[in-house]
């Protein structure tokens, strides 16, 4: 897999992600859109880690002109608060699968956990993602029986007179 590189995204890069998902992301998020996911970057810009290979003929989005040509192959958002760690949105596109992509998106992610100090990681999975559940387990994580997520959608806080509402 030397031809593998990942990288934290820039602001650049937002509507690839966004287009990959739509391919390679099981589900979709609330935050899916291009205001989302450039309060990310812009927020943690280390946070969302891409996975490239060089382009091909037989890479998916590759078109054949060989070194330097970044073709998007995965994506794992890596969220650090300060108090915990959360991975969100890995993703494989589906012509890259069970080729070490997922793994090694994982351990980049976790290596940034221990570089800012933290101690315990959890990941967020569709109970309907059996390649994805499938995925966390060779990677030894476990489901944790004792919690159950609580969510509610925000709705956008008013904005002061001239300015833009924030979601």
């Amino acid at each position: 897999m030397n031809d593998l590189r990942i990288r934290a995204a820039v602001a650049a890069d937002i509507d690839a992600v966004l287009a990959f998902w739509k391919v390679a992301a099981e589900g979709t998020s609330i935050s899916d859109d291009h205001a989302g996911v450039a309060r990310l970057i812009e927020r943690d810009p280390g946070a969302l880690l891409l996975a490239e290979r060089t382009g091909g003929p037989d890479t998916p989005g590759g078109d054949g002109a060989g070194e330097g040509a970044g073709v998007l192959v995965g994506t794992v958002i890596a969220g650090f608060d300060g108090w915990r760690c959360h991975l969100y949105r890995l993703a494989v596109h589906p012509g890259h699968r069970r080729r070490g992509i997922g793994g090694a998106l994982i351990a980049a992610a976790e290596e940034r956990f221990v570089r800012l100090g933290g101690r315990r990681v959890d990941a967020m999975v569709l109970d309907r993602n059996r390649l994805g559940r499938a995925a966390w387990q060779a990677a030894e994580y476990g489901a944790d029986e004792e919690w159950t997520r609580w969510v509610k959608p925000l709705a956008p806080m008013a904005a002061p007179a001239g300015k833009p509402a924030t979601p």
